[in-house]
C-alpha cells in the first residue's frame, strides 16, 4: 500500500463541505467541478432513482449548451452526495451561468426524460422526470442563497 496515492477529493475535509459548486481539481486544460447537492455524512442521499434522472436530464442539456463542446462529462459521486462535471477551457463565471440553465430547463421539461428507453440505457425503467425536476429545484435554490466563488470552506481547504 505504500505506493498507493491519495486522491485529491479524500484531501477535502468532507464536513465543511455545504451545497455548492466548487473546484475540486484542475488538471491542465480540465477543470472538475464538485456540484454538491447535499451535505455529506448528513444522512440525507439522493436515491438511485433521483440521482439516475438528474444525470440523464443535466447531461443531455449540459452538452447541448454554450459549453457543450468543452464538457468531458458529468456523472454522479458514489456518495450519493452530488455530481462532478468536467470542462475543458473552463471559465468559471460561464460555468455557473451554464449550471443555472440547465438547471432551469430541466426544472420547466416537458415531456419524457431524455434516454428512457431500452435501446438507450441500461436502466431505462429506472427514470422519473419529476425526481429530476424536484432535484433540479433543490439545487438551484440552494446555488442562488448563497456567494459561488468555487471554494471549499473550512480547515485546512480554506482557500
Amino acid at each position: 500500500m505504500e505506493n498507493v496515492k491519495k486522491i485529491a477529493s479524500f484531501t477535502v475535509d468532507h464536513d465543511y463541505i455545504t451545497e455548492g459548486i466548487y473546484v475540486s481539481r484542475i488538471d491542465g486544460d480540465i477543470t472538475t467541478y464538485d456540484m454538491r447537492t447535499r451535505i455529506p455524512n448528513s444522512d440525507d442521499y439522493m436515491d438511485n432513482l433521483t440521482i439516475h434522472s438528474f444525470e440523464h436530464m443535466f447531461a443531455t442539456y449540459v452538452r447541448s449548451s454554450k459549453i457543450g463542446e468543452d464538457v468531458i462529462y458529468f456523472g454522479p459521486m458514489g456518495c450519493q452526495t452530488g455530481f462532478y462535471l468536467l470542462v475543458r477551457n473552463a471559465e468559471n463565471s460561464k460555468v455557473l451561468d451554464t449550471v443555472f440553465d440547465v438547471l432551469e430547463k430541466i426544472i420547466s421539461h416537458e415531456g419524457e426524460i431524455f434516454g428512457k428507453a431500452r435501446v438507450e440505457c441500461g436502466n431505462y425503467k429506472n427514470l422519473d422526470v419529476e425526481s429530476a425536476r424536484t432535484e433540479a429545484r433543490r439545487y438551484l435554490s440552494c446555488l442562488l442563497a448563497k456567494e459561488n466563488d468555487f471554494l471549499y470552506r473550512g480547515s485546512e481547504n480554506e482557500g
